[in-house]
């Protein structure tokens, strides 16, 4: 816990309101001197949000009418302006921010260090003390493993092309603490999910929302714990260094080359990080854009992928040197001769997919040996990750990844 005086903050998110309500309430009569801010977005689509602060007695609920109806929108006009105000306030050391279903914690914690309000961000006046998952045992493994449109589950707008796996995974992964609410059901259950919590947020203690003790959760957070810190595009893949052996049934396979994917084939083979995947993320190169790295993520039946950025091996000594530090050593101790610091580096987390498959099938959308002597003829392979790609195919086009910067570095 940091020992500086800034407000101290606390993020709560999940897909169940009442959950993540009753343990944002608990922070309020558990600490002395918290603060609950939670906007209901249901009604987001229509511009209007209901914005709920609650402080020692005082519950007070404002109806907000946007102008443009996005969390964007309630974030810049709304949530960030409140939450300066709330840090001048000296009754107020803690700030709890329940987030609505359809918010993953990742872009609201971007914000706070990236929008400026005034002429500083939130970042500046906040110390994010933990960011918290909220789950349901017997539900989420489900939750996190289809394709099925936010939208048509009641949480997200009818715009909003995101799926109920894409925002479960994320509220997890984001995680420094899980907190499970109601009984996990049959033991089998109960431990394929706690397997896969272990692989996707390996650093989060777990407590359950019946017994919880705020001060207590908030001790048992580790030192490392990333606290709002978001994982750039060419960060660690492995972040807490979960288990890599398979449990219940359970596995994470780390797949690695220097070789450029044909785009065709991958394209062909990209399922195979869809069909009985819980997570898949990571950095990739085909060889039409042999300059651009591109960003890879998967969560259940739904894919992503966007550019990354350039690759060291392509910029000057400048750009180098404006790269991140450790992403400057990795390049360094991993030079290829040929390809510099271009890798295949992906990291999949698998229930119900066998490793072998999935290693397999990537394999074989790799450049033969005669395709990699015929480097003149690369840039004419068709390439489907020409622009932004999402899946289904039918809806793609130009995707936004959906938390700026984080997941798209220029070099």
């Amino acid at each position: 816990m940091s020992n500086d005086r800034r407000t101290r903050l606390v993020l709560v998110s999940g897909l169940h309101r009442e959950s993540t309500a009753m343990l944002s309430a608990r922070f309020m009569t558990g600490l002395p001197g918290t603060a609950v801010v939670h906007h209901d977005l249901r009604r987001i689509a229509e511009g209007t949000v209901r914005r709920r602060l609650r402080f020692g007695r005082a519950d007070t609920t404002t109806v907000l009418e946007l102008a443009h109806g996005c969390v964007s929108c309630t974030l810049r006009e709304d949530l960030l302006p409140l939450l300066r105000a709330l840090t001048v306030d000296p009754r107020i050391e803690r700030v709890v921010l329940h987030l609505d279903p359809m918010v993953e914690p990742e872009p609201v914690c971007w914000a706070l260090e990236n929008v400026l309000v005034g002429n500083q961000t939130i970042g500046d006046l906040v110390d994010i003390e933990a960011v918290i998952g909220v789950i349901d045992p017997r539900s989420w493994l489900g939750d996190c493993s289809g394709d099925v449109p936010l939208a048509d589950c009641g949480i997200g707008a009818i715009d909003d092309d995101r799926t109920l796996a894409q925002v479960a995974v994320g509220q997890v992964e984001f995680s420094d603490a899980v907190v499970t609410a109601g009984t996990p059901g049959e033991p089998w259950n109960a431990a394929r999910v706690a397997a896969v919590i272990d692989r996707l947020a390996p650093l989060a203690p777990r407590f359950d929302l019946g017994q919880v003790d705020p001060a207590e959760l908030l001790a048992a957070i580790p030192d490392n714990a990333r606290r709002g810190t978001a994982d750039g595009a060419h960060g660690p893949l492995l972040r807490g260094q979960p288990p890599l052996e398979s449990d219940c049934g359970v596995s994470v396979t780390v797949f690695r080359d220097p070789r450029p994917f044909h785009p065709e084939r991958l394209h062909e083979v990209i399922d195979v990080l869809l069909d009985g995947v819980i997570r898949a993320r990571g950095r990739m190169w085909v060889a039409g854009q042999p300059d651009v790295a591109l960003w890879l993520e998967s969560a259940g039946g739904g894919l992503r992928v966007g550019h990354a950025g350039a690759w060291l091996a392509t910029v000057d000594d400048e750009a180098w040197a404006r790269a991140d530090p450790e992403r400057q050593a990795k390049a360094a101790l991993e030079w290829h001769p040929r390809f510099g610091d271009r890798l295949q580096e992906l990291v999949v987390i698998a229930h119900q997919a066998d490793p072998h498959d999935i290693t397999a099938a990537l394999t074989t959308a790799l450049l033969t040996d005669a395709e990699l002597a015929d480097e003149a003829a690369w840039p004419g392979y068709a390439d489907p990750f020409g622009e932004w790609h999402q899946d289904p195919c039918e809806d793609s086009e130009a995707v936004d990844l959906g938390v700026p910067t984080t997941r798209k570095e220029e070099s």
